[in-house]
C-alpha cells in the first residue's frame, strides 16, 4: 500500500488527530520562537519591540507567499495521489522545489528595494527606523531557506507526514534560545549585533531546517535526482501552480497589506501602542495554533479524497475540523481570559505597553471561531481545486473593510483604540460566515453534499 494511501481509507477522526496533533505541536513551538524573539527585543529596548513589529509586515510577506503557493503544492500533489497519477505527483514536487525559492528571491528584490520607504510612510525615524531595517535586511538576505522549507514540507504534507516539519520547529524553538542571546549580546569571536542577531539567528535555523527537510523529501522518492530535467521550468505545470497557489498568496498578500493598515492607524496612538499590539498579537497566535494544525490536515485530506473522488470523506473532515475547533476555541478564550495578562507582562513592563497589549487581547480572543471557520474552509477551496474566493474575501476583510474601519474610527471620529479593535472583530466574522457559506455552496456544486 502506498503511504499515503491511509489519508483516503482511514477513519477521518482518528487521520485529523494524527495530523493535526503534530501540526500544531509544531506551529506552537514556532509561535514560541516568536514569543523567545519578542522577549530578546524587550531586554534591549521598547524600541526593538516596535521596530520587530514594525518588521512584521514584511516578514509576513515572506511567511505568506511561502505558505500560499506551498499549499497550491500540496493540494496538486495529494490531487495526483487521489488519482493515482504518482509520475504527475513527482513531477509536481520537482517543479514546486524550484518555483517556491524563485518567488522568495523575488519578494528579497522587493524588500530590499522599498522596506525604508515603507518603514518611513508608517512613521519610522532615526534609531527606531534603523532597528527595522537591520533586523529586515538581515531577514531578506535569508527568504530562500524559508521558501526551501516551504516547498519541502508542502510534499511531506501530501503524504500525511506532518511530524518532519514539526521536528524543525522544535529545534528551531530551542536553537533560538541559544543563539539569540549569543549574536545579541556576542561572545568571544561572535561580535555583539542587538536587534540584527535576533534575524542572523533565525536565518541559520532556517538554513540548518532546510537540510533535516531535504533529507526526509529524498527518503519518500518524490524528488530525486534520476531526471534533471524534472527541476527545470515547464509553462504549463508552472501556470497550475500560480493558478492554484496565486489566490492563496494573494491572500497572504492581502493579510500583509491588512497588517500594515493595523500598524498605520495603531501608530496614532504612539509607539506605546505599537509595542502592546506586537505583544498582544503573538500571544494570541498561541490559540489559533489548534485551528492552523486542524487547516493543515484539512488541507491534506480533502486534496487526497478529492482526487480519488471520496467525496464522502470530503464532507466528514470539514465537519470533523469545525466541531473540534470550536471546542478548542472556548479553551482559547477562558485560558487568555484567565492568564493573558500574566502572559503579556513577561515581555514589557511598561504601564502604556501592557495596558495597551491587554486591551487588545480581552476582545480579539473572541476572533477565535472566525478564524477558525476561515483557515478551515480556505483549506478546503484549495484542497477542491476552487481557490479563486479566498483572495476576495481576503481583499475585503484585510484592505477594504480594514481600511473603511480604520479611517472612520481612527482618523474621523478619534475614538479610543477599544473601537477600533471591535470594528476589526466585526469585519472578520462577516468575512468568515460568508466564506462558510460559499463553501457550502462550492461543494454542493461538485456534488459533495454538506
Amino acid at each position: 500500500m502506498r503511504k499515503n494511501q491511509k489519508l483516503i481509507t482511514d477513519d477521518i477522526p482518528n487521520l485529523i488527530k494524527q495530523l493535526a496533533i503534530p501540526a500544531s505541536t509544531g506551529m506552537f513551538f514556532n509561535t514560541m520562537y516568536n514569543v523567545v524573539d519578542t522577549f530578546y527585543a524587550g531586554l534591549i529596548s521598547t524600541q526593538a519591540i516596535a521596530a520587530l513589529s514594525l518588521s512584521f509586515m514584511i516578514f509576513f510577506l515572506i511567511i505568506g507567499t511561502g505558505y500560499g503557493f506551498s499549499s497550491a503544492i500540496t493540494a496538486l500533489i495529494g490531487n495526483a495521489f487521489g488519482k493515482r497519477r504518482d509520475k504527475l505527483s513527482v513531477i509536481y514536487a520537482h517543479k514546486g522545489l524550484i518555483f517556491v525559492p524563485l518567488i522568495g528571491l523575488l519578494i528579497s528584490l522587493f524588500g530590499f528595494v522599498f522596506a525604508e520607504d515603507l518603514f518611513m510612510l508608517l512613521g519610522a525615524t532615526q534609531g527606531y527606523l534603523q532597528d527595522a531595517l537591520d533586523y529586515i535586511y538581515t531577514i531578506l538576505l535569508g527568504v530562500v531557506f524559508f521558501m526551501g522549507n516551504f516547498a519541502l514540507n508542502a510534499i511531506l504534507i501530501a503524504t500525511g507526514d506532518t511530524k518532519s516539519y514539526r521536528n524543525t520547529l522544535i529545534f528551531g524553538f530551542f536553537a533560538n534560545i541559544a543563539l539569540n542571546p549569543l549574536f545579541i549580546y556576542g561572545f568571544l569571536f561572535v561580535p555583539a549585533m542587538g536587534i540584527k542577531g535576533i534575524a542572523l539567528a533565525t536565518v541559520l535555523i532556517q538554513c540548518l531546517n532546510m537540510f533535516y527537510l531535504l533529507h526526509k523529501v529524498l527518503k519518500t522518492k518524490l524528488i530525486h535526482f534520476e531526471r534533471l530535467d524534472y527541476f527545470l521550468p515547464h509553462k504549463k505545470l508552472y501556470m497550475n501552480i500560480l493558478r492554484q497557489g496565486m489566490p492563496a498568496s494573494l491572500n497572504m498578500l492581502a493579510m500583509a497589506m491588512g497588517s500594515l493598515l493595523v500598524i498605520y492607524f495603531v501608530s496614532h496612538y504612539g509607539i506605546h501602542a505599537v509595542a502592546g499590539y506586537g505583544i498582544g498579537f503573538r500571544v494570541e497566535q498561541l490559540m489559533l495554533l489548534p485551528a492552523l494544525g486542524l487547516s493543515t490536515a484539512v488541507l491534506s485530506l480533502v486534496s487526497n479524497n478529492f482526487g480519488a473522488k471520496r467525496y464522502e470523506r470530503v464532507q466528514q473532515t470539514l465537519h470533523t475540523a469545525l466541531k473540534y475547533g470550536f471546542f478548542i476555541c472556548l479553551f482559547g478564550v477562558g485560558f487568555l481570559y484567565i492568564f493573558g495578562e500574566a502572559i503579556i507582562r513577561q515581555f514589557d513592563d511598561n504601564t502604556l505597553v501592557v495596558n495597551y497589549a491587554i486591551e487588545y487581547l480581552l476582545i480579539e480572543v473572541w476572533i477565535f471561531f472566525a478564524f477558525l471557520t476561515l483557515f478551515i474552509c480556505v483549506s478546503t477551496l484549495q484542497g477542491i481545486k476552487e481557490p479563486k474566493m479566498i483572495f476576495y474575501v481576503a481583499l475585503y476583510r484585510q484592505i477594504i473593510a480594514k481600511f473603511i474601519v480604520g479611517y472612520l474610527i481612527v482618523k474621523y471620529f478619534e475614538l479610543d483604540i477599544f473601537w477600533f479593535w471591535l470594528g476589526l472583530l466585526v469585519m472578520i466574522y462577516s468575512a468568515a460566515i460568508f466564506l462558510y457559506f460559499y463553501t457550502k455552496n462550492r461543494l454542493k456544486a461538485l456534488n459533495i453534499t454538506i
